[in-house]
């Protein structure tokens, strides 16, 4: 019988290296320690015996601040693990959403966002709309980042 020694801490496999010219705009990044979206990178060229460095700008896809960092092309850089799920909203109850996923399974944990998209999801709530959440998670943190009207 073999052991599994992989396992390591929790949040073992929340990031995943890769090599800073193998990045694209729109993917994901993690900058200065955050979970970002990349906007925008460039590729410089150096002098003669040095390497190229990739710039990088990115969106933190929970704070939306902007972070940027210059790395050699030939280092790796880590890669947050993004999931995306969509839940119906089945209610909220004391700022917090009830939602169901396609298996019917519920949860009660996500707190209704803040600003404009928590006042979207309660206007649609009293209106009786049937719609979805999407949520990205990452780095063991969850938010819900848009809706989507359910295709009856």
């Amino acid at each position: 019988m073999e052991d599994d020694f992989e396992t390591g801490e929790s949040g073992a496999s929340a990031t995943f290296p890769m090599q800073a010219s193998s990045l694209r705009k729109n993917g994901f990044v993690m900058l200065k320690g955050h979970p970002c979206k990349i906007v925008d990178m460039s590729t410089s060229k150096t002098g003669k015996h040095g390497h190229a460095k990739v710039h990088l700008v990115g969106i933190d896809i929970f704070t939306g601040k902007k972070y940027e960092d210059l790395c050699p092309s030939t280092h790796n850089m880590n890669v947050p693990s993004v999931k995306r799920k969509e839940y119906q909203v089945l209610c909220i109850n004391d700022d917090f959403l009830s939602l169901m996923d396609d298996g019917a399974v519920t949860r009660d944990d996500l707190r209704l966002p803040e600003g404009d998209l928590g006042k979207e999801i309660e206007k649609k709530m009293q209106n009786g709309e049937e719609f979805f959440v999407t949520v990205l998670q990452a780095l063991g943190e969850e938010q819900v980042m848009s809706t989507k009207a359910a295709n009856n």
